[in-house]
């Protein structure tokens, strides 16, 4: 009798391990950064369960800060803009895009009484942005449109001031700097407070709007295809749902991820200048490439082609699974 139990016992026991091994969800590990429009990408972990996914979610003050530990093995899959995946690439990080998330996302901005009401005004002026991010590049951009020469030191007709995202709307409001090309949802922010006023969302060069991506390990892509597919797939229901609902992406990003800390009027013209998005294109990031090569954006010796690294057949699948069963949905209501 007493055998009999603890064989019963044991069955029951390896049948329980069983089931939580099958059950249990995968672990993701997601490299973030804390900016309006990484808003859907933060979104995935509040509905990961559902693809039997879990993901632990790690913000970085930058894309190019999210490199050393990709390489460290640290993290799967990470949030940024194109210009820091090429640079990782470049360098050797292996890495997939696979997806776009958000475009636009940037201004150029100004003191109200520095008498900037162009790029062209920028002359003589103290200017600042992020070293090595799309800010960077789109002013670099503008500024060789309009004929501007630029240097980090005083010379030239415009002076960089390199400077962390964090700080560069404390500095315009101090007065230590003249402009700064920003990202959302900082710029509102100086706009709506009154310390700062639009010159140009600086999307009128070959670069057009910059696009954020989503990119994965090529370990991630090639050893575990199934979670990366499903991945994607999580990512593509969390963007559905910001750009449907966007009281929940409003509360989502204002409570979650920014504690309060931006107006609805913030998110609502940040988002404006950032809208989220899906897609992303090979001919997109070789642009993106070509134009760091020409202004020495990242120092690149050996720029990746764009064709070699940028896999969109998991996004495509995901968008496609959505549109079935968004059509499924659609009938059935239809049949009501």
């Amino acid at each position: 009798m007493i055998r009999k139990s603890l064989l019963a016992a044991s069955a029951f026991a390896a049948a329980a391990l069983v089931t939580q091994a099958a059950s249990a969800a995968d672990l993701v590990r997601l490299g973030n950064l804390k900016f309006a429009h990484y808003g859907a990408v933060s979104y995935m972990k509040e509905i990961a369960g559902k693809y039997d996914l879990k993901i632990e979610e790690r913000v970085f003050p930058k894309g190019i800060d999210i490199l050393p530990a990709i390489v460290a093995g640290e993290i799967d899959v990470a949030a940024s803009a194109v210009d820091a995946a090429i640079a990782g690439r470049a360098s050797g990080v292996p890495i997939y895009a696979v997806a776009g998330f958000a475009k636009g996302g940037a201004r150029i901005v100004a003191k109200p009484d520095a008498g900037i009401k162009s790029v062209a005004d920028l002359k003589g002026k103290k200017v600042a942005t992020p070293r090595g991010g799309a800010q960077e590049l789109i002013l670099l951009a503008e500024l060789a449109k309009h004929g501007l020469s630029w240097s980090d030191r005083p010379g030239k007709d415009v002076q960089i001031v390199y400077m962390a995202y964090a700080d560069m709307n404390q500095a315009l409001l101090a007065g230590s700097i003249d402009a700064m090309s920003q990202s959302e949802p900082q710029s509102s922010q100086a706009i709506n407070k009154g310390f700062g006023v639009e010159v140009v969302k600086p999307y009128d060069t070959e670069l057009g709007e910059p696009v954020r991506s989503l990119v994965v390990t090529e370990d991630f892509y090639k050893k575990k295809p199934d979670v990366a597919q499903r991945l994607v797939r999580c990512f593509v229901e969390a963007t559905a749902t910001f750009i449907a609902n966007p009281d929940l992406a409003e509360k989502y990003v204002r409570e979650q991820m920014f504690k309060g800390q931006i107006t609805s009027q913030d998110f609502k013209d940040a988002i404006g200048n950032s809208p989220y998005s899906y897609d992303i294109s090979i001919e997109h990031v070789q642009i993106t490439t070509d134009m760091m090569q020409k202004f020495g954006v990242g120092r690149m010796d050996n720029p990746p082609k764009a064709a070699d690294w940028v896999k969109l057949d998991l996004l495509e699948k995901a968008k496609a699974t959505k549109a079935a069963a968004n059509d499924a949905a659609a009938g059935t209501v239809k049949a009501n």
